[in-house]
């Protein structure tokens, strides 16, 4: 409808030029050549920059904020998620619809108000502390070790679920070090300055929890050496930070049969039952640091253990109580350790308490507000069809032998795709909260959440739960489940938009899901097997043709200007794999949309580039942009939206792009993951 008038006026303009004195010419060509010296660049083309030119509504109503590094569309879509569950919680305070949404609906409200918190004071932990306090003999250490476990506060050491690395179908428990004040070892036996000036503060902060939990002025040296010695000797049987980082160095699966008699002081059997688990084995890496322990519930003297056990309930709980016990926690782990100016607001503190102790709750209720059923089917389907996109690929893949993609076949074969919230729901018996108190109604929902993560301990249980929650943004390639898992929270703009064409849901949902298969076969997935066992099933030959790709990739990128900075190009190395994985996700996502609709026309492939795009848009300050430029592994937006795209022939075709514009290389400059 605008055609006409633009190319009237351009005749009439071609028609007035005609009938212009030679010298008049003269003055307006000089005119003309001197303003085009001042005119602003020509705005960027499907051709020339496709990330500003499919963003530019974004951009624009996103401006750059002084003060604010970054923001992005994903961030957006976070914030959304967030405000979802407030809007979730507040409906479940004001009218529950079922059992779910009153337990959360009261622990929301004794949450945000922080009046009744103030007022509450130490009262959630006074049950906690008094049982602590009757201790009178080493044997009652133990119980209490073992019951404060129970309600979701470590003491002495760790003990979690998790993969059986020997069998991936399974989880078993984890007997791993932890549950002193500092997660760092080193911090007990480093002599530096700056070490003296953190213990310096964390001294400062043990006494002030002590004081809160009722040590009195004239004795605090006493139990401040007692809490100090107790977490010494602990730190001194622990591995380095590192080693227990490893999961390798962490697993070391031990008969449980053989562990009463073997740590009879610190009772591990009597623990283990205490937890509800009673398989057959557990792991356990560095069985010095439980010798270490079983000798320590003897060789201390009873009031020694008994401060270190109330320090280590005010410490874990101090920042669901009073002001006072908050302000002493963020002091030295919020604003010394986190390096936060200031403490998160009391909105944002209760929702993360809530999605600590009872996340998979809120994630049940979640999903069933924010997740249509129309759109969960949907996403299963698009990912279905990505992941036998890339089964097919694999079967045109030069780099991979006959032996090899028999694997990565197998392994797709067997890979599970879970959206939404996990497959198996959990068992929502919880004692009733009320909204007395916010700190009691946290052990409440803690107490429940250990219970449920031991019922993962066992055969046939490793599928239990996510180690995501429904209601955070994600999209994952679980590699020891080897399953694709979607959050209920993912879906939805820029990520899946029903309101969009279909194709732009391949373009954005259906490239972030390529990516995260492709996983499943390249470097990472290569050293798990389709039976889930730890086996590096490529040769020397595939890795050597991987690592090609990797090269030419990275040569790529490097070649590339870091937006907003001038002079630096983008780190190819560092960014190398996820680009081959956004090319991944964008070739499988194309494929499969082309399978869906075979011989699909110029403008669905252009609402599919367009999605993937939308993905992207971001506003980063210099500094920001600075940082990320040394040490970041993702590539700034605009090369994630164009630098798979100007790999794609079918990109130029679908934009009329010429050879050897920017977002169309020519043929013997574009990089390929399959033919």
């Amino acid at each position: 409808m605008t055609a006409r008038p633009i190319v009237a006026a351009l005749a009439v303009a071609l028609l007035t030029l005609t009938s212009v004195p030679d010298s008049a010419a003269a003055t307006k060509k000089k005119a003309s050549s001197a303003s085009s010296r001042t005119a602003k660049p020509a705005a960027p083309t499907a051709c020339t920059d496709f990330y500003t030119y499919a963003n530019q509504s974004w951009l624009a109503s996103n401006p750059a904020t002084p003060g604010v590094p970054a923001v992005s569309a994903l961030d957006q879509l976070r914030q959304r998620a967030y405000q979802q569950q407030v809007d979730l919680l507040n409906s479940a305070m004001s009218a529950p619809s079922n059992d779910v949404q009153k337990l959360l609906g009261d622990f929301w409200a004794s949450g945000i108000d922080e009046a009744a918190v103030e007022r509450d004071g130490a009262n959630p932990i006074a049950p906690l502390l008094s049982r602590i306090n009757a201790i009178k003999k080493a044997k009652d250490i133990p119980p209490a070790i073992a019951a404060l476990h129970q309600v979701g506060i470590p003491v002495a050491f760790n003990f979690s679920a998790d993969v059986d690395l020997a069998d991936t179908s399974r989880h078993i428990g984890y007997f791993t070090g932890g549950g002193i004040g500092l997660q760092d070892p080193a911090f007990y036996s480093r002599t530096d300055a700056e070490t003296r000036e953190v213990m310096d503060r964390y001294r400062t902060y043990v006494q002030k929890i002590l004081l809160l939990t009722g040590t009195q002025q004239a004795q605090m040296p006493q139990e401040l050496a007692y809490v100090m010695d107790v977490e010494t000797r602990i730190a001194q049987a622990l591995r380095p930070l590192s080693i227990q980082r490893d999961p390798r160095a962490n697993y070391a699966p031990v008969p449980t049969a053989n562990l009463a008699m073997q740590y009879k002081r610190l009772q591990l059997a009597d623990f283990l039952k205490a937890q509800g688990v009673t398989d057959d084995q557990v792991s356990m890496a560095n069985p010095e640091l439980f010798t270490t322990l079983d000798n320590l519930v003897a060789g201390l003297p009873v009031e020694e253990w008994k401060t270190f056990l109330r320090w280590r309930v005010g410490d874990a709980m101090a920042p669901y109580l009073a002001k006072s016990w908050r302000d002493a926690n963020f002091e030295f782990r919020g604003r010394l350790l986190a390096a936060q100016v200031a403490p998160a607001s009391r909105q944002q503190a209760v929702l993360d308490a809530i999605n600590l102790a009872a996340g998979p709750m809120l994630g049940r209720e979640y999903v069933a507000r924010y997740l249509p059923a129309a759109s969960r089917t949907q996403a299963e389907t698009i990912a279905t069809q990505v992941r036998d996109a890339l089964s097919s690929m694999v079967d045109h893949d030069p780099r991979l032998g006959d032996a090899a993609k028999t694997e990565a076949k197998a392994k797709l074969a067997a890979l599970k795709i879970e959206v939404g919230a996990p497959r198996r729901d959990l068992d929502y018996t919880v004692q009733p909260m009320g909204r007395g108190s916010f700190g009691s109604n946290m052990l409440i929902a803690s107490t429940w959440r250990h219970r449920e993560e031991m019922k993962r301990i066992g055969r046939g249980n490793a599928d239990r739960r996510w180690d995501v929650l429904p209601q955070q943004p994600a999209l994952t390639y679980d590699a020891t489940q080897n399953r694709l898992i979607v959050t209920a929270a993912m879906l939805q703009p820029p990520v899946f938009d029903a309101t969009q064409p279909v194709a732009s849901l391949y373009g954005a949902y259906g490239a972030l899901v390529g990516h995260e298969l492709s996983h499943a076969i390249d470097t990472q997935g290569r050293l798990i097997d389709a039976k889930g066992q730890s086996r590096d099933w490529w040769t020397p030959t595939e890795t050597a043709a991987w690592s090609s790709l990797g090269g030419r990739v990275s040569a790529q990128a490097g070649a590339l200007a870091y937006p907003q900075l001038t002079g630096v190009n983008v780190n190819g190395t560092l960014v190398r794999d996820q680009l081959i994985a956004d090319q991944a996700g964008v070739e499988l996502a194309q494929a499969a949309l082309q399978s869906a609709q075979p011989g699909a026309a110029k403008e669905t492939m252009q609402a599919f580039y367009t999605g993937w795009a939308h993905l992207w848009p971001e506003q980063v300050s210099v500094d920001e942009a600075t940082a990320r430029a040394a040490t970041s592994a993702y590539p700034p937006g605009r090369w994630r939206t164009n630098v798979p795209l100007m790999n794609q022939p079918a990109f130029g075709t679908a934009f009329a792009c010429k050879a050897g514009n920017a977002m169309q290389p020519k043929p013997e400059q574009l990089v390929r993951l399959w033919p």
